[in-house]
């Protein structure tokens, strides 16, 4: 009979084997399941993240000018989620979204002129100058707006899903939040009616880890804001936010069951913003240093710029991207600037539509 001793170390022997084949399974299945991408679509995620990254610099500095009145919430550090999501839809698919508004917009494909000139109010906007940062529109683009209201654009996108549903379409919805519209109450009732009628309504939280100054850990119970939609059934998916090919495998997944006809589907992006939750936000409740990290070891256009170089991208490419996108800014600057101001008559126009 083999001793206890004998009997401890032949189970731990098999227990650290079955370990090691459980590790080596884990470890295969992960790097099967890992997102990948042509050298094409990495150079144009890279543009399209950077011409935010840019466009939104630009957008601070014309604000600081004063040349951008009312607010301005800028997107830079997110860049990742709206493009990698972006990737995700076909055309037809619609956008709706909250204040932190001018990286969909981009990513959907307005032109950078219209959006600075609705920035500074000019006729050359997309809402002609009298909507602004947080609400000006492509119908052309199926972008439905940036709203001011906190969580006011949850149940917009879901009748957007509904009226998907009633034409049959098969178009759906991406719906986008802040963490801290996640505890508003027209959230749940959203869920609630998109899980009831299975619409096809994808929600992004895009968890950048503040809620204008309170951070996420004193303002959410519960571990993931991804399970907030587990009491109607919906499923949902904590995601890295910071790197755009996750962001689009994610996309893919909840836009598949969207479009089978499944119903809502939740999609946490845990993502950072290296600014302050608007401009007149000093950011005083966190450090220096905390956001230095971020930068340094998350940031997703320096990710997308590593893969590009590893898998064998010139430097000059990349180079001609950054002036690319340069002048599109600089462009967009002076449209901006130069477009007139919007005539008093267009107080009178665009508030009724007569069906």
């Amino acid at each position: 009979m083999a001793s206890t001793s004998s009997k401890t170390r032949t189970k731990s022997a098999a227990s650290r084997s079955t370990s090691s084949r459980q590790s080596s399974k884990a470890q295969s299945s992960k790097a099967k399941s890992a997102p990948a991408a042509s050298l094409d679509d990495l150079k144009h995620y890279y543009r399209e993240m950077l011409l935010i990254r840019r466009f939104e610099e630009k957008a601070g500095q014309l604000y600081g000018m004063g040349l951008i009145g009312g607010f301005c919430h800028l997107y830079i550090g997110q860049e990742a989620v709206v493009v990698g999501m972006q990737a995700a839809i076909e055309d037809g698919d619609s956008v709706v979204t909250s204040y932190r508004d001018h990286g969909h917009m981009l990513a959907t494909g307005m032109e950078s002129r219209g959006v600075m000139a609705e920035l500074t109010g000019r006729i050359g906007g997309y809402s002609k100058g009298k909507g602004g940062s947080m609400h000006m529109f492509s119908r052309e683009k199926n972008f439905y707006g940036g709203h001011g209201i906190v969580g006011a654009q949850v149940p917009i996108g879901t009748g957007i899903a509904f009226a998907n549903q009633y034409e049959e379409n098969d178009r759906v919805c991406l719906t986008y939040m802040g963490d801290g519209a996640v505890n508003q109450g027209q959230v749940y009732e959203s869920f609630n009616m998109a899980a009831l009628w299975k619409l096809p309504v994808i929600y992004i939280i895009e968890n950048n880890q503040y809620g204008m100054g309170t951070s996420v850990q004193r303002a959410a119970a519960g571990p993931d804001l991804a399970h907030r939609g587990h009491a109607y059934g919906i499923p949902g998916e904590v995601v890295d936010g910071m790197n755009v090919l996750t962001v689009k495998e994610a996309g893919e997944r909840a836009v598949a069951h969207a479009r089978a006809g499944k119903g809502p589907y939740i999609l946490e992006m845990k993502t950072y913003r290296y600014r302050g939750h608007s401009m007149s936000d000093p950011a005083k409740y966190r450090s220096k240093e905390e956001v230095n990290k971020m930068r340094q070891e998350r940031d997703p256009i320096d990710n997308v710029r590593k893969m590009l170089l590893d898998a064998g991208a010139a430097e000059d490419d990349l180079k001609v991207i950054d002036r690319e996108v340069k002048d599109i800014v600089t462009d967009a600057t002076d449209f901006a600037q130069t477009s007139p101001e919007p005539d008093p008559s267009e107080l009178w126009t665009d508030v009724l539509v007569e069906a």
